[in-house]
This record gives structure tokens, C-alpha cells and sequence, in this order.
């Protein structure tokens, strides 16, 4: 297989990074826009109300059948990579009602990735399709010996990267009680990073749920100092942040989970949530376990992989 472009970057991923799914049926509607044009005219809402919508970016992920280098590698197997859509799929196989607002290019892939994600009961009606730019894809070593795999990135100028403020369908985001976002969203262009102020600010005006996770990715920013400076503004939005210990002490400056913690709820988050606190069950649940009692005000703790419950986070 070749790859007609050279990667805008590589970073190490997790090995749970682009899990694959299964599509049931096919999607509910598409919408073909030519450059610029705004909102979907696919099916309306008729999922109403909606539970969760996401936004963000979603690609094909070709994952290396051996542990060859990428460069060496003859066999690929096709999934699907989106961190806003692996929160869509997984709130909507516990029976949520789920939206997912994005924008494709008119091939294969972006066919692809728009059947897998609405066989999953997500709901595609805001999914547009873009005649002029195509769908992004992504290269995944495998790990030889449980070491992050390498991760190659074909994104540059996509479909979703070109997504603009004023094509958002504000009456469909406003009428989910949940706004689920992510800092790699914000990372593909100045014009998305826009549309992630944008839709949290109003979301968080009209008193939706707000989740962010920064899901940094420093090879997709400028600099860092330009990637800290927006991940954190976004934070600030957000009701629940989610970051891991690693992203939170890079965001923050500080080394503890208590520390990281206090420092962010101090700056308007209700809830400052990671995956790398350390674990304590009480009473058959997961929750994280702080060293001290941090300074007031006292951050609520929990953890992203805790049980989940059919209701989203207010």
C-alpha cells in the first residue's frame, strides 16, 4: 500500500487507540456541500431529544497486520480512529441518544466511516459530505513488545479540518442535554479551534453538560506553548475535564493529581476527572484516591474508566 503524501506528524498512542467496530446498518442520511455551505439537510431531528452530541473529527485507521516498521509493512487492517466518536459509540451502546457533528470528503473512506459510526445507533444527520476534501486516515505500527506503537497522521487540509463556525447547527446542539468535545478537535485548524469556543461557550451559556478531554497531540499544534494556552481556555468551558496525569502535569506546571486538581478547579471546572489517579473501591466502585486533602476548594475525584451509568454527567 502507498501513501501518496507524507505524514504532517507521528506521536505514540495507546494500543486501545482506534478499537474496532462493527457496522450494523446503514447511515441514516448523507448531505453532499459544496466548499463553505453550512448545516446538513439530512434527516431532521428526529432522535430528538438527544441525550450527548459530539464533534470532532473522525478517519480510517489502517493498523499494521505484523510487528514490521510501517515503512516495511505490506498488509494493513481497515478501523475506525475518533476519540469524539469512541464516546459516541460507547454512550450509545449503553442505550443513549447520541449526535455526532462532523464532515467528510466524498470517498471511500468518508463512506466508511459514516456507515461504521451510524450502525452504531449514532445519529449521522449532521455528518456532511464535502465534494472538494477528503476524508482523513492514519498508519499504526504494531507494538513489538508493549510499547507504544507509532502513529503516522494523513490530515492535513481534511474534510473536517475545514469546518467553519457558521455552519453549526446550533438548534441540534442545543437540543442534547450533553456536549461532549476534545482538544484534538480543536488542534486541526485556527478555524476548528473557533468552532470548539464557539459550541462550548453556547452550550455552556444555555446550561448543557460540558465534557472536555485535551487528548493532547503536540504534533498537530503550532508549539506547545500555543497548544497550552488553548487546551486550558477550553478547560476553563468545560463542567468535566478529563485529562491523564501525564497531559494534566504538561497543562498545569504542577506534579501531583491533587495539586493538578485544585489548580483546575479553582479556574471554573466542577470536575477534574483522569484515568491515572491512583484506585480505591468503595462499595464495588472505582474511585480515585488522593495522598492529602487537597486545598479548598476540594475537587470531586473520579476516574474515566469508573462504571458508567445510562445518564451523562451534568
Amino acid at each position: 500500500m502507498s501513501a501518496a503524501r507524507p505524514p504532517e506528524g507521528t506521536h505514540t498512542a495507546a494500543e486501545g487507540e482506534g478499537a474496532p467496530v462493527s457496522a450494523a446498518r446503514p447511515p441514516e442520511g448523507t448531505h453532499t456541500a459544496a466548499e463553505g455551505e453550512g448545516a446538513s439537510t439530512g434527516s431532521s431531528t428526529t432522535a430528538l431529544p438527544l441525550d450527548v452530541v459530539t464533534i470532532g473529527e473522525s478517519m480510517a485507521l489502517l493498523v499494521a497486520d505484523s510487528t514490521a516498521a510501517l515503512a516495511e509493512e505490506q498488509h494493513f487492517s481497515k478501523r475506525l480512529a475518533g476519540a469524539e466518536t469512541n464516546v459516541a459509540i460507547g454512550l450509545a451502546r449503553l442505550g443513549l441518544r447520541v449526535g455526532w457533528i462532523s464532515r467528510l470528503g466524498a470517498d471511500s473512506f468518508g463512506r466508511f466511516v459514516q456507515r461504521t459510526v451510524a450502525g452504531e445507533g449514532v445519529d449521522c444527520s449532521r455528518v456532511v459530505i464535502d465534494p472538494t476534501r477528503s476524508t482523513g486516515f492514519m498508519l499504526k505500527a504494531r507494538s513489538r513488545s508493549g510499547e507504544d506503537p507509532q502513529v503516522e497522521y494523513y490530515r492535513k487540509g481534511s474534510a473536517a479540518s475545514a469546518m467553519q463556525v457558521a455552519q453549526l447547527d446550533e438548534t441540534y446542539l442545543l437540543s442534547a442535554r450533553h456536549l461532549h468535545m476534545t482538544g484534538i478537535f480543536a488542534a486541526l485548524s485556527p478555524a476548528t479551534l473557533g468552532y470548539c469556543e464557539h459550541s462550548m461557550q453556547l452550550a455552556r451559556s444555555a446550561g448543557r453538560g460540558l465534557s472536555f478531554d485535551p487528548n493532547l497531540r503536540p504534533s498537530l499544534w503550532a508549539s506547545q506553548q500555543h497548544m497550552r494556552a488553548s487546551i486550558n481556555r477550553l478547560a476553563r468551558s468545560a463542567r468535566w475535564v478529563l485529562p491523564g496525569i501525564a497531559e494534566g502535569r504538561l497543562l498545569t506546571g504542577l506534579a501531583s493529581p491533587e495539586e493538578i486538581a485544585a489548580y483546575s478547579c479553582t479556574r471554573a471546572p466542577r470536575r477534574w476527572c483522569s484515568s491515572s489517579a491512583p484506585m480505591a473501591r468503595t462499595s464495588g466502585r472505582w474511585t480515585a484516591k488522593p495522598a492529602t486533602a487537597p486545598a479548598a476548594p476540594s475537587p470531586k475525584w473520579s476516574t474515566r474508566w469508573a462504571p458508567v451509568t445510562a445518564s451523562p454527567p451534568d
